[in-house]
């Protein structure tokens, strides 16, 4: 085809088998669009395409990706608001009848329908990093780091400590929108082991949003990496050996551990075994 059409917010690029979707910059623009900036969609990942009657003198043409095919899509599980539903492309009222042209051309077009068995869509890529109400959450595309915060962690992490995952250890992410009550991000562990607590704040495999904290243009984009990169895993990848810590930052974390110890939400023991840990990193 390789026609472009322009609605609200980005240009949708028509080609033989795939749509090149753009989005804009602007305050205007959902911040999900502008961290995803620009996606390619083929159509082999598209089972249908609807044009219907928008807001305020609209009207949205939408692709339905079928299910499995985008990591993005399938980490989300249908909490995404409507205007940040990355594929549609709201256009005015008066270019109805281009967006139907569009519409069917596109279905002449789709061959595919039901469940993809891999991902089609490509994921935002590694490394990623955001910050959780209760700590700070990185992905360098081979393992994923949890670094509590000694404000938001509860003292079950504390004592847990910092966590590594590795994308070999993990079979999949649970993602809850920071929108909608209790929001967190969560990661699903191959090997069988003790049941994970329900509550995310304890779960040393999770980490919770709040206001301001792992915002859905941040987490999900973090979480849709993850995701994708444990579906295609290859070998277990070698561990590096970690970095030294900043003296300054093990000297808090033991200050911390001291006021959990002072409170009785940590035992002797724990408290000694803890700050050995810390102290052995410097």
């Amino acid at each position: 085809m390789g026609d472009v059409l322009a609605g609200f917010h980005a240009v949708w690029e028509f080609e033989s088998d795939s749509v090149l979707i753009r989005y804009e910059r602007g305050i205007r623009t959902p911040k999900l669009f502008q961290a995803l900036g620009e996606r390619r969609i083929p159509l082999a990942a598209v089972e249908g395409v609807t044009l219907a009657p928008g807001r305020r003198g609209t009207v949205v043409l939408r692709l339905r990706p079928r299910p499995g095919a985008d990591p993005l899509m399938e980490a989300a599980d249908g909490q995404l608001k409507e205007g940040s539903d990355p594929y549609r492309l709201v256009l005015p009222a008066e270019r109805e009848t281009l967006a139907e042209y569009y519409a069917d051309e596109l279905k002449g077009l789709l061959t595919e329908s039901g469940p993809a068995d891999r991902h089609l869509v490509a994921a935002p890529e590694a490394p990623r990093q955001f910050k959780a109400y209760d700590g700070k959450a990185s992905f360098d595309g081979t393992s994923v780091q949890f670094r509590w915060s000694w404000t938001g962690a509860s003292s079950t992490k504390w004592k847990a400590g910092d966590q590594s995952f590795t994308v070999a250890e993990l079979s999949g992410v649970e993602w809850r929108s920071p929108e909608v009550f209790e929001g967190h991000l969560r990661l699903i562990r191959r090997s069988p082991g003790p049941a994970a607590p329900a509550q995310p704040d304890q779960d040393p495999a999770a980490v919770v949003f709040g206001l301001g904290y792992g915002p859905v243009h941040e987490s999900l984009p973090f979480a849709a990496a993850v995701l994708a990169a444990v579906r295609t895993r290859g070998p277990v990848p070698a561990i590096p050996a970690p970095a030294r810590r900043d003296p300054a930052d093990i000297a808090e974390r033991i200050r911390h551990l001291g006021e959990l110890h002072q409170a009785g939400l940590v035992t002797d023991e724990e408290f000694s075994t803890k700050k050995a840990e810390l102290l052995a990193e410097l």
